[in-house]
Order: structure tokens, then C-alpha cells, then sequence
């Protein structure tokens, strides 16, 4: 008889993205919801009056949600950085 053998490092991933997988729906939205919600009317309604720009999506990237552009760029900043000195050129 055959014995496959499986890298337990191997095994060990596929549990876990087979639980991952299997867990996902229960954090996920139900059937029939609705995906918009009362915070998007509220952008909507009150951008301009707001911020006093014009472009809504502008307004909605750069000041209601400065901080969270402002950290995504820094966590790219840093991929890239890391991507960088990972194939520099050693002397």
C-alpha cells in the first residue's frame, strides 16, 4: 500500500485555510440585506456643505476620511520601501 506524505507545514496551512473558508459566511453579510446604509445618504446630502468641495468623492477621501488615506498610504510607503531593500543590490 501507497503512504502519501503531506509537509506538515503544508497540512497545517490547509486546515486552517479550510476552516478560514468554511467560517467565512458566518462574518459576512445575510441574504437580503441591504448594502447601503444611512452614512451614505448622509456623505450625499452633505458634502458640499460640509467641505466646500465640489467633488464628492474628493471630499469624501481627503476629509471625511483623511486619517484612514493617510495610513493607507503609509502602510503602502512602506511595502514598497520593504520591496526595495529586499531586491537592492549588494556589494
Amino acid at each position: 500500500m501507497a503512504r502519501c506524505s503531506v509537509p506538515p507545514k503544508l497540512a497545517i496551512f490547509l486546515v486552517i485555510a479550510i476552516t478560514l473558508i468554511l467560517l467565512l459566511p458566518a462574518f459576512g453579510l445575510s441574504f437580503g440585506h441591504p448594502l447601503t446604509s444611512n452614512t451614505d445618504q448622509y456623505y450625499i446630502d452633505h458634502t458640499q456643505v460640509d467641505t466646500g468641495s465640489n467633488n464628492a468623492v474628493t471630499a469624501i477621501v481627503f476629509d471625511f476620511r483623511g486619517f484612514d488615506t493617510l495610513g493607507e498610504a503609509t502602510v503602502l510607503f512602506i511595502a514598497v520601501l520593504g520591496v526595495s531593500m529586499f531586491f537592492r543590490r549588494r556589494h
